[in-house]
């Protein structure tokens, strides 16, 4: 199918072209001509955008005056020029034999084969273009411009990578090429970069790649210690090189790249890996030290995996089965989140083949029979669970009471805790947008930008800026003139006299409020471009205020603007502008048109070429191809006067001024008119700061309620990150009720009893007091990845009820009473149960405390399962085994009844 070969995100690698003694047009040559082609053959480069400085043209200033004194139109210019510029092809002879191609060489050349060109014969003799036009170098109408460092305007190069190609594989070829065209420039002229995503890509995988080594040690270390050998924690630990590497071929066979998101889904897996492989070679352990006389370690071996290999593989599939919730998500948080998922699915159904099959194996070859399976540190953790274990068999209301009480407190902190989409990704890049009024020319513009780099370079953390105002010469980027984006190149933030990004934000916004007639707002490159791709907008709220008039639209959103100005929490708050553009009608007097014969038309295209020029050829300089443009003199169409004075031919032969058959006003009109589901609207974006994004909004919503009267016909509605937050949670609230559904079959398939598969899933509430407690404490707020790290949670915590009660199932089965079969199975239990927890959360410690890029994304969800396997399990080891004496004894009451 057809679709764009690029996106906005393509935007990965930006340079300037420098040099002294160079004009701005001989740079911008240098630029689509020497840079350009040689970049554009790049594997995986889209397209590179030539932004600033001047294209050369050829320029046709046709003379009115001599146009009328020779009864000539400025049609007949272009169509002489049209007809006088093409080389044809004729076919081929045959010459003794030898074949000669036959074509013509019509193609003008320089400018003086363009002047030279005949319109038509006067008097035998030829009225030529040198007679009614003057020929020479200029440059295409510019719609924006590029500045640097308060220094003046500049020429910036923009590449876009291809969608689905490597951006670092496609940067890194970008550079060797640019140090390969630095030769083929001319003297004194160089290539400065000074954006560059794959200084993102390598911080982000960086951290999370440190982050992924620090837990397999911290996970290994757990592993010594609990297992109480170095053999039987070798034995579980080989699970992890074994894992990714597995995880890697699954993934390279995929089509899937090691990214932020995949890389760190396999670093919060980590913790959960090992979770099979304990529990296998824990029983393993366990069995060999009680060996039997008569029977062969590999037996014994044997008989220890069949005991778990049930419940090992119902907790990996309903762990499996908690993270599909995460693949059923859309748009930019499943573009985000589903590598995460399915890193982590794969890891876990290779980790769980490998423990039921490779790690016997190396059990069987490492682990020695006899022997105690306990060391100091189990003996020690025995002592302190043993008593809470019998206290809770002799309260077990109170067991149930205690935790049971705290998910009221839990509700209310749930409900205190904020809502966002995903934490902002510090992508060490900050884009500052201005926008000023829009009827500001050009070279006003330009001249502003100028004075808000010096502001903001007079901030030491600044280094360079390089601002972008408008749009290219093709308007890729629909800007105006009015409006500009500024990328900061800043000091290694080692350097930096404040203390962080936000601190040097805020000094930034005092520095520019001191600039009149500009608003501004503070974003990112990524995060720019992904906000607008979403909502049309670049901050992280956008409020589209509907209506059907556009005096009312402006009036309105004007209220809006000022109520949501004194919200605390909503900062950079700019509203698009709909009025202040000055506009030139020339309004048609149809009566004065239709005595003369003339159309409308007749009047649009002496319009559109004499004032607003036509390109009407190109001219081929060796492979540069300039364009040539006809239109009148500056002077004859830059004010109001000159265009009254525009001669427009008639049918007749004649001509008459402009003013004679139209009139000219100059009236307010729309800078932009934007539409959504067939209705106008205009928007108001603004940025939030120190505050959860859904509380901002329902207090914009009852501000509007209360302040603000809305005439019939007018409605708000909200988007941008909170769109996305909505969108994200209504799809969780669909999916994970499912998800449970699903685990509770498992559950019940697995134990063959409702009783059981119920009480496994009174894990879940236990957890989440946890995970709100943690998310509460460290002021993070309910977002798409703490609710990621929800499901997570979700399943190690069944993933412990399950080896429990499946133990004490065994036991009962063998025999045992109930009673003894819980004290028995809780402490036998007690290891593999710390150790999945404690290996799991130490798992993710190293995202907890990590920093840089991805680290804010990350860290949510780290909080959430750390927090939330305390809780879930105090109640697997303690309140668990007595309420499962406490139903399985009620129970078997009722059946002796029966």
């Amino acid at each position: 199918g057809l679709a764009p070969i690029t996106s906005p995100l393509g935007e990965a690698f930006m340079f300037t072209i420098e040099g002294t003694g160079h004009s701005n047009q001989e740079l911008r040559t240098v630029l689509d001509w020497t840079v350009r082609p040689r970049l554009l053959g790049v594997d995986g480069v889209a397209e590179v955008n030539s932004l600033g400085g001047l294209v050369r043209s050829l320029e046709v200033q046709v003379q009115p005056e001599k146009l009328q004194a020779l009864n000539l139109t400025i049609d007949d210019v272009v169509g002489a020029i049209q007809a006088n510029n093409r080389n044809a092809g004729g076919d081929r002879i045959v010459r003794n034999d030898e074949v000669l191609l036959v074509r013509t060489v019509g193609q003008v050349k320089t400018i003086e084969d363009i002047a030279s060109i005949p319109i038509r014969m006067e008097a035998s003799v030829p009225v030529r273009i040198s007679d009614v036009a003057k020929v020479g170098v200029a440059s295409l109408t510019r719609f924006g411009g590029v500045t640097k460092d308060g220094l003046g305007e500049h020429v910036q190069g923009l590449v876009l990578t291809r969608l689905g190609a490597n951006s670092r594989d496609t940067i890194e070829q970008v550079k060797i090429v640019l140090d390969d065209v630095a030769s083929a420039l001319p003297p004194g002229v160089r290539i400065v970069p000074f954006y560059d995503r794959t200084d993102l890509v390598l911080s982000a995988v960086t951290m999370v790649r440190n982050a992924l080594g620090m837990a397999c040690l911290l996970v290994v270390l757990v592993l010594v210690a609990f297992m109480g050998n170095l053999r039987g924690a070798v034995s579980v630990a080989i699970i992890l090189p074994l894992s990714v590497l597995g995880t890697f071929l699954v993934m390279k066979g995929m089509g899937m790249t090691a990214n932020l998101m995949s890389l760190g889904g396999l670093a919060i897996a980590i913790g959960i890996l090992v979770d099979p492989a304990v529990v296998v070679v824990e029983n393993i352990q366990s069995q060999l030290s009680r060996s039997m006389k008569g029977v062969h370690p590999l037996h014994l071996v044997y008989r220890a995996v069949l005991e778990v290999a049930t419940p090992v593989v119902s907790g990996t599939a309903i762990i499996v089965i908690v993270f599909l919730p995460i693949l059923s998500l859309s748009g930019l948080e499943g573009r985000m989140f589903a590598p995460l998922a399915q890193t982590i699915v794969i890891a876990l159904l290779v980790a769980v083949v490998l423990s039921l099959v490779l790690i016997p194996v190396v059990s069987s070859l490492l682990l020695k029979s006899g022997g105690s399976d306990e060391n100091a540190l189990m003996r020690g953790l025995k002592r302190l669970h043993a008593p809470c274990v019998e206290w809770a068999l002799r309260h077990r209301l109170l067991a149930l009471a205690i935790p049971s009480m705290l998910l009221i407190p839990t509700g209310f902190l749930f409900s205190q805790i904020g809502g966002e989409f995903i934490p902002t990704l510090k992508e060490g890049t900050l884009v500052v947008q201005t926008s000023k009024l829009p009827s500001i020319s050009l070279e006003r513009s330009l001249a502003m930008d100028g004075k808000i780099q010096e502001a903001m370079m007079a901030l030491p953390e600044v280094e360079h800026v390089v601002s972008r105002l408008g749009s290219d010469e093709l308007r890729l980027d629909p800007m105006g003139l009015h409006e500009s984006d500024h990328y900061l190149v800043t000091k290694p933030q080692s350097e930096w006299t404040v203390d962080s990004e936000e601190q040097l934000i805020d000094n930034l916004r005092k520095n520019l409020e001191s600039i009149p007639g500009v608003s501004f707002g503070f974003t990112q490159p990524i995060q720019m471009r992904t906000s607008e791709m979403i909502t049309g907008v670049t901050a992280a709220l956008a409020v589209k205020l509907f209506g059907p008039d556009l005096q009312g639209l402006d009036e309105v959103s004007e209220r809006l603007e000022h109520v949501i100005s004194n919200i605390p929490g909503a900062v950079d708050v700019m509203r698009a502008r709909l009025s202040g553009q000055t506009y030139l009608e020339i309004r048609m007097n149809y009566g004065a048109m239709a005595r003369l014969g003339l159309h409308v038309e007749d009047v649009n295209s002496l319009i559109e070429t004499a004032v607003g020029g036509q390109q009407v050829t190109e001219v081929l300089e060796g492979d540069r191809r300039t364009p040539v443009v006809v239109r009148y003199p500056v002077e004859d169409r830059d004010t109001v006067e000159a265009l009254n004075s525009l001669m427009v031919d008639t049918p007749a032969g004649t001509k008459v001024p402009l003013s004679s058959v139209a009139r000219i006003v100059e009236v307010d009109g729309p800078v932009e008119l934007e539409h959504e589901n067939g209705t106008r609207h205009v928007v108001i974006q603004l940025n939030v700061r120190d505050r959860d994004i859904v509380g901002l909004v329902d207090e914009i919503k009852s501000r509007i309620a209360s302040d603000v009267s809305m005439p019939p016909g007018y409605f708000v509605e909200f988007g941008g990150q909170f769109e996305n937050q909505q969108r994200a949670a209504k799809r969780l609230a669909m999916v994970v009720p499912l998800g449970l559904a699903l685990i509770f079959l498992i559950l019940f398939s697995t134990f063959r009893c409702l009783r059981q598969a119920g009480l496994i899933l009174l894990n879940i509430p236990f957890a989440v007091v946890g995970g709100v407690a943690a998310l509460y404490v460290s002021g993070l707020y309910m977002s798409v990845p703490a609710s990621v790290g929800f499901i997570a949670l979700l399943g190690t915590a069944l993933l412990n009820g399950i080896v429990m009660v499946s133990y004490f199932n065994q036991l009962r089965d063998s025999g045992v009473p109930i009673e003894q079969a819980v004290r028995q199975g809780s402490a036998r239990r007690l290891r593999p149960v710390l150790m999945t927890a404690v290996t799991t959360a130490l798992g993710l410690l190293p995202l907890l405390l990590a920093t840089g890029p991805g680290s804010d994304v990350q860290r949510p969800l780290a909080v959430v399962v750390v927090g939330g396997l305390i809780t879930s399990t105090l109640i697997t080891l303690i309140v668990l085994p007595a309420l499962y004496a406490w139903i399985e004894e009620h129970q078997a009451s009722k059946e002796r009844t029966l």
